[in-house]
């Protein structure tokens, strides 16, 4: 039976992901306005409140099925279409003929189509908690997706020198986003209780760092995801022993 109202503690977590939704809007305005930094700080927030809606809607206990479908049309946004547009215009505006958009396309299309994979197979949990994802999840593929732009604006190189790599790489990011590939579930790690402590002093670090030199930071975060994909890649495709 459907309720006439609703508590305002159950809005939280529709109000949080509205607010990711704006970020990714905004950050859409700030490309345009060459604000570069602010545009891919405006993403990150975008992935914090992504994370952040989810868990409040699971401690509150205002998940609903139109809280779920409204997330996926911020995610769409936020990691879907605004880090294509970002990229474009940091690093490949220059290429022959706008051929870089096409290349825009098909990372926003294949988060699309991550988004739509994840929205079916979103009740295929292993009591109640996701081991692992298939194929990288939209936010990561966005924080990937956004590495030339890191990379510039840490002043470690110039992407807009090299359009033809950042715009394989992109695209490549989108296709790891459909893919089949295992990737892991942060719900799913479990940490030994003695191990805890260190855990917590290396968020601290990692915050720290992140104050201090943000986007180198986030450019080494970027690299050590790539190489775990590729480990698991690997194990994944190596010959079983018989």
């Amino acid at each position: 039976m459907q309720r006439d109202s609703l508590s305002l503690v159950q809005l939280v977590p529709n109000v949080v992901t509205i607010l990711g939704m704006c970020a990714g809007l905004s950050a859409i305005r700030y490309t345009f306005a060459e604000r570069y930094e602010l545009a891919a700080a405006l993403i990150i927030v975008a992935a914090i409140l992504d994370g952040l809606d989810g868990l409040l809607a699971r401690k509150l206990n205002a998940a609903t099925s139109f809280g779920a479908e409204l997330d996926s049309f911020s995610d769409f946004v936020s990691f879907g279409v605004a880090p294509g547009i970002l990229v474009y215009a940091y690093a490949l505006n220059g290429m022959a003929a706008g051929f870089g958009w096409v290349f825009v396309l098909i990372f926003a299309v294949c988060g699309c189509l991550r988004l739509a994979r994840f929205n079916l197979s979103r009740s295929a949990t292993d009591g109640g908690m996701i081991r692992h994802f298939v194929g990288v999840p939209a936010p990561a593929g966005a924080m990937l997706g956004l590495l030339p732009v890191y990379l510039g604006l840490a002043g470690w190189m110039d992407p807009s020198a090299i359009p033809v790599p950042v715009a394989l790489y992109l695209g490549g990011i989108g296709l790891l986003m459909i893919s089949r590939l295992p990737t892991p579930s942060l719900k799913a790690i479990r940490i030994a209780r003695k191990h805890a402590i260190w855990v917590l002093v290396g968020a601290s670090a990692f915050v720290g760092l992140l104050f201090l030199q943000t986007w180198a930071t986030l450019v080494i975060t970027d690299l050590v995801y790539l190489a775990v994909l590729a480990v698991l890649s690997m194990r994944r495709h190596a010959p079983r022993k018989s």
